[in-house]
């Protein structure tokens, strides 16, 4: 049995259990100014809570800050690597500078980090979970199974929270505001297009319609849709999985006789451009 590298254990490695971080303070903690620190340019969070910051603002104005945050050298500045919440909080509470352990971390390393920290404590919203994962492949080459060892998740798992990114951008963001249920958005994922899921979700707001009636819905829809079904070619369906795992994309080979055509999903202008840079062997498009 493979033994999982879940990426916790990194973090923990990094920067220490909670105890441990008192006993640097005397040598390692630096005060570093806060307009010397610059954000995680590998951040997945994109919303920070506004409230929460504000009740942390107020907790650092009149105890400061009792753990470090943990950032590395960028040039002059330094990039947080873990506690942006923190020095969001701290320059509400108007403070100069900041408590920080400086730490050697590459870019890899970064995004993981980040992208544990925050599902450590559960700030991710799905769609921000996502695009983290999806960033995690696009960047690294990471396939899905190797990024499941990393953060200890199922492969289905994760396949299935960065299927949302194929929703409508409407869509997403009800889900990223919680305004729309995960159940309502895994019954959408199960419609052919964007135009008849957006369709369906601004029917779930006018009719305030529960997940099981949007599930019957749906069930209807696929049934009086004519489809012709056809035996997937096993050869074919494996080469559909190689190409998934090398693009970290979905993929899909649509034969009519001896001819047919190659469907390679993205999400964006970004994924598009890592699309054709890997495709043509590129690390940059000139």
């Amino acid at each position: 049995m493979v033994e999982k590298k879940v990426l916790g254990k990194g973090l923990k490695a990094l920067i220490g259990e909670p105890e441990e971080l008192a006993r640097y303070e005397a040598t390692q903690w630096q005060h570093i100014g806060l307009d010397e620190i610059e954000p995680n340019p590998f951040q997945p969070r994109e919303d920070f809570d506004e409230a929460k910051l504000s009740e942390l603002a107020a907790s650092i104005k009149a105890h400061g800050v009792l753990q470090p945050i943990i950032v590395r050298q960028s040039g002059s500045k330094y990039q947080i690597i873990a506690g942006e919440r923190r020095w969001r909080a701290a320059q509400r509470a108007d403070m100069m500078s900041i408590p920080a352990l400086v730490k050697d971390a590459g870019d890899e390393e970064m995004l993981r980090l980040a992208l544990i920290e925050n599902l450590q404590r559960q700030d991710l919203n799905p769609i921000e979970e996502a695009t983290a994962y999806k960033s995690l492949i696009d960047e690294f080459g990471l396939t899905q199974e190797l990024l499941s060892m990393y953060v200890g998740k199922d492969r289905s798992t994760i396949a299935n929270t960065m299927r949302l990114l194929g929703l409508p951008v409407e869509v997403q963001a009800h889900v990223s505001r919680g305004t729309l249920s995960m159940g309502h958005a895994r019954a959408l994922l199960s419609l052919a297009d964007a135009a008849t899921q957006l369709d369906l979700c601004k029917r779930i707001f006018s009719e305030d319609l529960s997940v099981r009636q949007v599930e019957r819905l749906v069930q209807t829809r696929r049934r009086t849709r004519p489809r012709r079904h056809v035996e997937a070619d096993p050869d074919v369906r494996l080469v559909e999985e190689e190409l998934q795992r090398a693009l970290g994309t979905k993929v899909r080979i649509r034969q009519r006789g001896k001819r047919g055509r190659v469907e390679i999903d993205y999400y964006s202008r970004d994924d598009l451009e890592a699309l054709i840079n890997r495709l043509l062997g590129h690390k940059e498009r000139l």
